[in-house]
């Protein structure tokens, strides 16, 4: 194993993490930001007020991209198993 092929593997690595976490990470700033924006315009300062709508968006995102998210897991997984022989060679 040399350094090109460690420096190939972290960045698939980092690659397939941000894959799947980009989207709940948006998500998760998108409502955020939308009860932030709420919260000043209307003057409620309730700290619970933005926990709730995040935990709940970033459930349902999570439950509607799984299938994506394990293809991306499935694929990475596959070329880690595959580079196996490379790296046996």
């Amino acid at each position: 194993m040399n350094v090109d092929y460690v420096i190939y593997l972290s960045r698939e690595t980092m690659t397939t993490a941000t894959l799947i976490l980009a989207p709940i990470l948006l998500s998760g700033l998108i409502i955020g930001l939308t009860v932030a924006i709420f919260q000043a315009i209307t003057s409620i300062q309730e700290m619970t007020l933005t926990f709730i709508p995040k935990m709940g968006i970033v459930g349902i995102v999570i439950i509607l991209l799984m299938p994506w998210f394990l293809d991306i897991l499935l694929a990475y997984t596959q070329e880690i198993y595959n580079q196996i022989v490379v790296v046996a060679q």
